[in-house]
């Protein structure tokens, strides 16, 4: 018997009553908290939040806080708010992992509030977002501009989370948890059916989420991409737990052949001999589910992630003589069409999907999602585990991110993660939807398994990814940072750069630590690499430093800059030998300058690069900066003092502006600020061009002022 908590679906963005659908938000808003709740509610001791079980993962003391950080945090860079209400946590607790490079997954660099703090944090939050929802102004149709879309960004977020953290928790010892009664598994067994193959035939798909689409999505999500795929057989079922097991046993995870080149490295360096959920003793295979371990299910799906199912498969056609291989995105959806209608449209999902029948996986045979026209059934095209497919995840034609949250996808657009499709049974909200697009490293685990097609093409007919940085703003700082000026305009980050050392050889500053804040790209910070010891480039968002990354991991970056019209120039650049020399000195980080990490503290010297006009709130960022530096450092500001009040509420501008009558420019309100902390020693205006097209450049004067501390 079901006995997991009911989800509220996803609220229409449409309507004809605003406060009934305020009253829906409210409680997709409730429901989604208390499904979060009461998952950790499993947790029996405090010391279980502060275990690694999985070490390409935080502790689940972040996850517990970061979910109620992302409210406050989106909220705070939106301007919907203007008071944070705990600094500390919403700077430790506001970035997720993905093994991304400016990850930080040392657990040295945190000091962990008690769980006490993050409950007490969580029921702030709670309060706070219930009161943004009863009293924010809302129109009908939601649109991706309105606070309503921010707090169902936020609700859609922790439902994210409700996932990862579960998987987490699996990897917790079992004496860290008590089973409570909504998170009861699967108690049916029974043998595994015979998986056989279904002939899909061939048919052009559209994908990509309609601007029109009646309920939230990501930025992933929107555009389209029409796709002609052709005929293949689908195997009926997932691949079950007895299936993989044949193998296992047939010593699949000894031998290399199987393996593509990233998956040898997994093994060779994780040395598994089965899935990561099974364990084994005397010989006997059990599973560990979220809260218990059990007989290993022969007939539940077998859960691994991409690498041990691509070896499957190689596996697999090696015994069958024919060309074996998991599904592509657009391949999948051939076999979600033959699924009548979405998770709005249910009275109860087609399969172990939205937590409507248990807290784990079930048999492969036991819910059929559809049947095709031919009237062959199918079994969890929908639910049960995300399905791994061979496709990397890109944009669709006519992918923009949110200004809220732009670097949601644009990490994972890197050939490295694989989209996996269909939900797993903990898979509500927009997860659950036929359109809903995630991907993930293909060594990492989720609740995952894999179906299998049989294709007459040995050419997997993958998406070809877009190689080249197309995103305006990105390709013209990449021309900025690492372009050649037609013009004879100077590099900018390299005159930047020189200025830092230029004022720290004359004030005889100790060339130790460096914090460029606003490294966008990394050009300065590979300058800066050549004289100090340790630079620490930090950029509010990844699309920015993922490319300084990848400059610093020796590969090129290519961008696509605007010409003429639909003409566009390509462009790669790799660091050349004197600035490669430097990239052991330099970590990229993603952080928000006015709410930085503690570790970032005792510097020699301070780069802020235009971080007051991009600020919420650059008065606080001037007031707190003096306590991340040494005694006598250098803090240098690059600013044209251009505020927008789309970025910064025109009541946080710091120049600009009459008061009482009196002109105040941006530099009077630096000395204003800085003063209590700073002697003011130097000033000079350096050019800066910004290539909007062959023919067009946005030139400033920008203003460069340098301040030691007192």
């Amino acid at each position: 018997m079901n006995t997991t908590l009911f989800q509220c679906k996803p609220p229409k963005l449409t309507g004809s009553c605003v406060e009934s659908k305020r009253d829906e938000i409210k409680a997709f808003f409730v429901n989604t908290w208390q499904t979060y709740e009461s998952l950790f509610a499993q947790i029996n001791n405090d010391e279980a939040y502060y275990e690694k079980p999985e070490p390409l993962r935080h502790p689940l003391i972040f996850y517990y806080g970061h979910t109620a950080t992302f409210f406050i945090n989106k909220l705070i860079l939106g301007k919907y708010i203007d008071t944070r209400i705990n600094r500390r946590l919403e700077s430790i607790c506001a970035v997720g992992v993905d093994e991304m490079s400016w990850d930080d997954l040392n657990t040295d660099n945190y000091d962990w509030p008690s769980v006490n703090e993050v409950q007490a944090y969580r029921d702030s939050v709670y309060q706070k977002v219930i009161n943004v929802i009863t009293t924010m102004p809302l129109s009908l149709p939601i649109k991706q501009d309105s606070l309503a879309w921010i707090i169902l960004m936020g609700c859609e977020h922790e439902r994210i989370h409700l996932e990862t953290s579960s998987v987490i928790m699996r990897m917790l010892s079992l004496e860290h948890l008590t089973p409570n009664e909504h998170w009861s598994a699967c108690a049916e067994f029974g043998e595994a059916p015979e998986n056989r193959l279904i002939e899909i035939p061939e048919k052009t798909v559209t994908l990509g989420k309609s601007d029109i689409d009646l309920t939230y999505g990501w930025d992933n999500e929107y555009g389209t991409l029409t796709v002609d795929v052709q005929n293949f057989k689908a195997s009926q079922y997932l691949v079950s737990n007895h299936e993989f097991l044949s193998f296992v046993k047939a010593g699949g995870y000894q031998k290399p052949s199987y393996w593509d080149e990233e998956g040898r490295n997994w093994l060779s360096y994780k040395k598994p001999n089965f899935p990561v959920f099974w364990h084994e003793k005397n010989g006997e295979y059990f599973q560990r589910n979220l809260n218990q371990i059990i007989p290993l299910p022969l007939s539940w799906p077998a859960e691994v992630n991409y690498l041990e199912a691509k070896a499957f498969c190689n596996w697999k056609s090696e015994q069958t003589g024919t060309y074996i291989r998991m599904p592509t995105e657009a391949e999948w959806y051939l076999l979600r069409d033959y699924v009548p209608d979405d998770l709005l449209a249910w009275d109860r999902a087609p399969g172990n999907v939205n937590l409507e029948r248990y807290a784990s996986s079930c048999p492969v045979n036991a819910i059929q999602s559809a049947a095709t026209h031919a009237g062959e059934p199918i079994f969890d095209i929908v639910g049960n585990v995300w399905q791994w497919t061979e496709s990397a995840i890109d944009g669709f034609n006519g992918f923009k991110v949110h200004p809220l949250y732009d670097d949601f996808s644009t990490p994972t657009f890197d050939g490295k993660h694989n989209l996996i499709k269909g939900g797993s049974w903990i898979s509500t909200g927009n997860e659950a939807i036929k359109s809903s697009r995630y991907a993930f490293r293909r060594h990492f685990f989720q609740h995952a398994g894999f179906r299998y097609i049989e294709s007459k093409h040995k050419d997997v007919p993958v998406t070809q990814m877009n190689s080249f940085e197309t995103d305006v703003k990105v390709s013209q700082q990449l021309e900025c940072h690492y372009g050649v000026s037609k013009s004879g305009i100077h590099n900018y980050p390299k005159a930047i750069a020189n200025i830092v050392i230029q004022a720290a050889n004359v004030n005889s500053l100790t060339l130790d630590k460096c914090l460029d804040l606003g490294c966008s790209v990394g050009r300065t910070s590979f300058e800066l690499a050549r004289y100090f010891s340790h630079i620490d480039g930090v950029d509010f968002s990844a699309r920015f430093i993922q490319h300084g990354v990848q400059l610093q991991n020796n590969k090129p970056v290519r961008y696509a800059l605007p010409n003429q019209g639909d003409i566009a120039h390509y462009k790669e650049y790799a660091l050349d030998e004197s600035l490669l020399n430097t990239k052991h000195h330099i970590e990229f980080s993603q952080g928000d300058a006015t709410n930085l990490k503690a570790k970032f503290s005792h510097y020699d010297a301070i780069l802020a690069q235009h971080i007051l006009e991009q600020s919420y709130d650059p008065s606080l960022f001037l007031q707190n900066i003096h306590e991340r530096l040494n005694q006598h450092g250098l803090l240098i500001i690059t600013s044209d003092y251009q505020f927008d009040e789309k970025v910064t509420d025109k009541s946080k501008w710091i120049g600009g502006i009459k008061v009482n009558g009196e002109n105040v420019t941006g530099f009077d309100g630096l000395v204003e600020r800085l003063s209590p902390h700073f002697t003011f020693i130097d000033e000079s205006n350096v050019t800066r061009e910004i290539k909007i097209s062959d023919r067009q450049s946005l030139v400033s004067n920008t203003h460069v002022t340098i301040w030691k501390k007192k």
